[in-house]
């Protein structure tokens, strides 16, 4: 395994992330267990106090997760997640999702996600995995 079969495993999520490309996002990185999305704030995401809704940075947040849960070429949904809001997004931040793995137990994983805005910090969010059946993409001998 390594970074050129998560590359593989991302590609083809990718081709098939209606949500995410539809909200405009980026995949900057990925690796075994990592994952970088990036996405800026439109004017369609900003709720009525002005700033980004909390729904946009969660679903940005939510997308770095799956692609870094994912990177392995096992098939892994979220079985719960949950994020603090640490400051306002504006209209027109360029957001930056990053994950990383904490530990895996068995088919289960811990993936912590920090969204930043340059170097301030926006949210943090916390996602448990839970690996299922099957493989993302067919692995060459």
């Amino acid at each position: 395994m390594g970074d050129d079969l998560a590359n593989r495993v991302a590609a083809a999520m990718w081709a098939d992330d209606a949500a995410s490309a539809a909200l405009g996002m980026r995949l900057v990185a990925v690796a075994e267990g990592l994952a970088s999305v990036e996405m800026t704030v439109r004017d369609d995401m900003v709720n009525g106090h002005g700033i980004a809704h909390g729904g946009f940075v969660f679903t940005l947040a939510d997308s770095a997760f799956a692609f870094a849960c994912n990177s392995r070429n096992q098939v892994t949904v979220a079985q719960a997640c949950d994020i603090v809001f640490v400051a306002p997004a504006q209209r027109g931040d360029l957001l930056t999702a990053t994950a990383t793995e904490r530990t895996t137990f068995g088919r289960n994983a811990i993936y912590d996600v920090t969204v930043r805005r340059g170097d301030d910090v926006i949210a943090e969010f916390r996602g448990r995995s839970r690996q299922l059946s099957g493989k993302i993409v067919e692995e060459h001998a």
